[in-house]
């Protein structure tokens, strides 16, 4: 794995880029995430494709990068990333706020976009008009919002709070840990609540349609029975449910080898 920084609006957003001999596909995570999140899936993939996973604009080594946020933000820098690497047309997979990253970017750039894979995440959410976005994150992210106000003495500290969470602590693994530790400043969490706020008043009330292959948990960001999404919602998006994971584990644990060769397999066809 190897760390580039690349030239966007506003400075360097930072990649974390896997060796392949396959295509390249961008990797884009979730709201409160890091390029880490897509560490087991790239070491399951095992050189099938070029994956590219970002720190997107206001998150972990990309913190810096300025304002404005938003989807079409976001947009730009995977075309920017794209460009970088000599890719006139990329495929794209997206976790969580991640799968609304790349429908976006689908949508204002059709002709630099490949396939695109939505992992857990890209479908609209249905939210009522006028919806507070702060109340709308904690009400779908709590914890994950929560942390972003607070401080951590240390890096075990830090860790420990992300064990505490049943999604996580269930199934710790060094990918999570190191996962973690990137979003750790020494105080407390990289994540920009600007860049948070602005990627979710998007994605809360104007996501870009979300007609692509989607792979889905069956359970939620605590480990609860009910996931990110109603079952029908899925039924009706025709997503494949990945067995026994929740929303993290879908990347970060028993699902990283499904969403590996679900990448791989999109690539070829």
């Amino acid at each position: 794995m190897e760390e580039i920084d690349v030239p966007v609006r506003g400075g360097s957003l930072r990649v974390l880029a896997w060796p392949g001999d396959g295509p390249v596909v961008l990797a884009a995570h979730g709201i409160t995430a890091n390029a880490l999140s897509w560490a087991a899936v790239a070491r399951e993939l095992a050189g099938r494709v070029r994956m590219i996973a970002l720190d997107l604009r206001g998150r972990a080594r990309s913190a810096s990068l300025p304002a404005p946020y938003g989807m079409a933000a976001h947009a730009a820098d995977l075309i920017a990333v794209a460009d970088h690497f000599g890719v006139s047309r990329v495929g794209l997979a997206g976790h969580s706020m991640g799968g609304f990253v790349v429908t976006a970017t689908a949508a204002r750039y059709p002709t630099r976009v490949g396939p695109v894979l939505l992992v857990d995440g890209g479908l609209p959410l249905p939210t009522p008009p006028g919806i507070d976005v702060d109340a709308a994150l904690l009400a779908t992210i709590g914890p994950a919002m929560r942390r972003l106000s607070m401080t951590f003495p240390t890096a075990d500290d830090y860790l420990t709070f992300f064990k505490s969470n049943p999604a996580l602590g269930r199934s710790w693994n060094q990918d999570i840990a190191a996962y973690v530790l990137r979003d750790y400043t020494g105080t407390g969490s990289s994540c920009n609540i600007d860049a948070i706020r602005a990627d979710a008043r998007d994605m809360l009330t104007a996501p870009a349609p979300a007609e692509y292959p989607m792979l889905a948990a069956p359970r939620g960001l605590q480990d609860e029975e009910t996931g990110m999404y109603p079952a029908a919602a899925l039924a009706a998006a025709g997503a494949e449910i990945v067995p026994g994971v929740n929303h993290y584990t879908i990347l970060l644990g028993d699902g990283a080898t499904l969403v590996a060769n679900r990448i791989a397999a999109m690539t070829t066809a």
